[in-house]
């Protein structure tokens, strides 16, 4: 159960440092005319529950997808479209998914040392 736990939160920790780097990428590139953003979409992985990756899909690009919603009128603005509102909340939810696959991971490693112990 640990090791499943510990795959579980690494891919966790993977996907959502992929998805940091994908807005990270749309923020470098705000004001670079004719940048295509990108979007992060999850999926499962396969088998079902050994943990989440970013899809292929997920990392098309998406200017179509990505157009500027009444939150965010600065992206009105910008030559590409990209919203700066709308990548600092993913970034946060990004940030706060990482944080807790981290969690994850330190629980595994936790579990795996006790049952360690135990056997020997």
């Amino acid at each position: 159960m640990s090791i499943s736990a510990l795959t579980t939160g690494t891919a966790g920790l993977t996907a959502n440092q992929r998805a940091l780097d994908v807005a990270a990428n749309n923020v470098a590139n705000a004001n670079t005319p004719g940048f295509q953003p990108q979007r992060a979409q999850f999926q499962e992985s396969s088998p079902a529950g050994t943990g989440v990756t970013l899809s292929a899909e997920g990392r098309r690009l998406s200017a179509s997808e990505n157009t500027p919603g009444p939150a965010d009128a600065s992206a009105a603005s910008r030559p590409n479209g990209v919203g700066l509102a709308s990548e600092l909340t993913d970034t946060l939810v990004y940030k706060a998914g990482f944080n807790l696959s981290a969690n994850v991971v330190k629980a595994a490693d936790q579990a795996l040392d006790s049952l360690i112990d135990v056997k020997t």
